[in-house]
């Protein structure tokens, strides 16, 4: 399962909880799963990433990433799930999160803007599912488990 959305929407903290719970979690903005490519910005090592779903056999694999060639992977995964919140929420997060420095310049803030403009449609039309991440840290990872579940007969 792909867990995607906006920087502040609660990806990293959904795959902490998941991880805490047992199930098998990557991160892909960290661990060398991604690097920053000429002109496209973010993007994940396309050989890294096919190796790791190639190789994956039993259970929920819960896979955190937003970077411009995910859509490439879009059919290696069974849900692709968008977490989101409304602007404001997610630039209070940003602004008083201690795990992560991105956002707290006005550079970033503003950036984050506009990636919510113009990034978030695009993630919400390529998605199976969406889940608000206003509500509680428990339910959200719940609601993730329950979409693993439907995924794995």
């Amino acid at each position: 399962m792909l867990v995607t959305g906006m920087s502040g929407t609660g990806k990293t903290s959904a795959l902490n909880e998941l991880a805490r719970r047992g199930h098998r979690v990557v991160d892909t903005d960290y661990d060398g799963w991604s690097e920053y490519g000429d002109d496209s910005g973010w993007l994940w090592r396309e050989d890294r990433i096919e190796k790791l779903l190639a190789e994956h056999t039993e259970g929920a694999l819960f896979i955190s990433g937003t970077v411009s060639n995910q859509v490439n992977f879009y059919p290696n995964f069974d849900a692709i799930v968008l977490l989101s919140a409304p602007l404001e929420v997610i630039l209070d997060r940003v602004a008083s999160r201690r795990t992560n420095d991105y956002g707290k310049t006005s550079e970033e803030h503003e950036e984050i803007i506009h990636y919510v403009k113009t990034v978030e449609p695009l993630l919400r039309s390529g998605a199976t599912y969406e889940i608000d991440t206003q509500k509680p840290l428990d339910q959200v990872a719940t609601e993730l488990e329950m979409i693993a579940n439907k995924q794995t007969f």
